[in-house]
């Protein structure tokens, strides 16, 4: 039964829904790396073939205004402890805050009856030093690659629950990445699972181990565009097998990442040097390049799928505002359990449910020393620029103070009083 059953049921017979014997959604996360939404084809791009995320959308929700931050890292803590990097000390590149261990969301749903996973890029620590660093923050299984110490692709080093896997060196690391993950949802198929596949896709090799990584099968490193064809691929893959299992619909997956396109992509290597090749993608009938690492919405606005078969409508595209730190007490509250008030985090559960929205008035993002606040049309900056959005994503031109209408002056009111919510310094 969906919980939009469980609504009407509830209007019938005048039971709060609050008591009701709902079925805790399995949760399969999944977080694509250098993905912004103008790459998908539900969202208007035409580069790069993305069926099966397309089809994720057409089943469910896709949602327009998701902000992630600029780079990854951020993004990742800001997703794990429901909080705005500043909130918990900015946690260093690489790094974890240790006060929040306990608290992370897998630490939740684990207290709230669920199994946990987690596969691909990990990037909280270097595992070589911590390799228990996964089940300190809540996860049962992990596969995580080595960051900074190996490949994540061709030939790679890969930490499975806590030790190096020694018989993967023919393989593709994504594929093992999703096999632990199908894997660990056969195993947990009659209790609730939350499994987050944390992509290395589309991310480009990396290029800080001393030496280049193995060139793939080809000869040379995967396009951005095949990334993103194979990522595609590998989230058709975690749904068939949540086909196959016969818990599709009690399993809500959410597709996003964790921010927008880079500009260029490592795609080869003579000796020692590594050479990139541009990124340009079509994007709604215009060529566009990426911006990761900026804040504008070619580095922060990302895209967000949601399907969930009889509970989520099919068809929906969304205008709720998501950023972030909204990830945690969503799951939580749709574990059943209550996320407290100390978090900058919004809850959509009831969205994802098929009911209202979260209510969230604005989101935020940081980086590279700036930050701003914005709504679906207005956005203002830490330094006083105000964009006007609703001519495009271009931020060409910052709306004038001198010659402001009085929508603008209006906005720029409520964006500075929200500003100020955020540096709030009692959460």
């Amino acid at each position: 039964m969906s919980f939009a059953d469980c609504l009407r049921i509830a209007a019938l017979f005048g039971t709060a829904v609050s008591a009701l014997a709902v079925e805790k959604p399995n949760i399969v996360f999944i977080l694509a790396d250098d993905v912004g939404d103008q790459a998908i084809g539900c969202y208007g791009g035409t580069s790069y073939s993305t069926p099966r995320v397309d089809r994720l959308a057409a089943g469910g929700a896709r949602f327009r205004h998701c902000y992630s931050m600029p780079v990854c890292h951020p993004t990742r803590v800001t997703l794990m402890t429901g909080k705005y990097p500043f909130r918990v000390g900015n946690a260093p590149w690489g790094t974890f805050p240790k006060a929040l261990e306990g608290e992370t969301i897998a630490n939740r749903l684990k207290e709230l009856g669920y199994a946990t996973a987690v596969a691909g890029k990990w990037q909280l620590t270097l595992l070589r030093e911590d390799p228990d660093h996964p089940k300190r923050l809540g996860f049962d299984r992990w596969s995580l690659f080595g960051w900074h110490e190996g490949p994540r692709y061709y030939r790679p080093l890969i930490y499975e629950d806590g030790r190096i896997r020694p018989d993967v060196g023919d393989r593709y690391g994504p594929d093992v990445y999703v096999d632990l993950l199908v894997e660990f949802m056969r195993a947990n198929r009659e209790k609730p699972f939350f499994a987050f596949y944390s992509m290395a896709l589309a991310h480009d090799v990396t290029d800080d181990i001393g030496h280049p990584p193995p060139l793939g099968p080809q000869g040379h490193y995967d396009s951005y565009g095949r990334m993103v064809e194979n990522m595609d691929e590998l989230v058709g893959r975690l749904v068939d097998a949540a086909e196959e299992l016969g818990i599709r619909e009690r399993t809500l997956f959410l597709f996003t990442a964790d921010n927008g396109s880079p500009r260029a992509s490592y795609y080869t290597a003579q000796g020692n040097e590594m050479l990139k090749q541009p990124i340009e993608f079509t994007w709604n009938g215009s060529t566009y390049r990426g911006g990761k690492g900026e804040l504008t919405d070619g580095g922060t606005r990302v895209p967000l799928v949601a399907n969930w078969p009889g509970t989520i409508p099919a068809g929906q595209v969304v205008d709720d505002l998501v950023d972030f730190s909204d990830w945690l007490p969503t799951f939580v509250e749709l574990a059943g359990g209550t996320a407290g008030a100390s978090l900058d985090g919004v809850s959509l559960a009831g969205r994802l449910r098929g009911g209202e929205g979260s209510g969230r008035n604005w989101a935020y993002a940081s980086g590279r020393g700036g930050q701003w606040v914005r709504t679906q049309r207005w956005k203002l900056y830490d330094d006083g620029r105000l964009f006007d959005m609703a001519g495009g994503r271009e931020e060409v031109e910052p709306v004038s103070i001198s010659q402001a209408s009085a929508e603008a002056r209006r906005a720029r009111a409520e964006l500075e009083a929200a500003a100020r919510l955020v540096a709030r310094t009692d959460r």
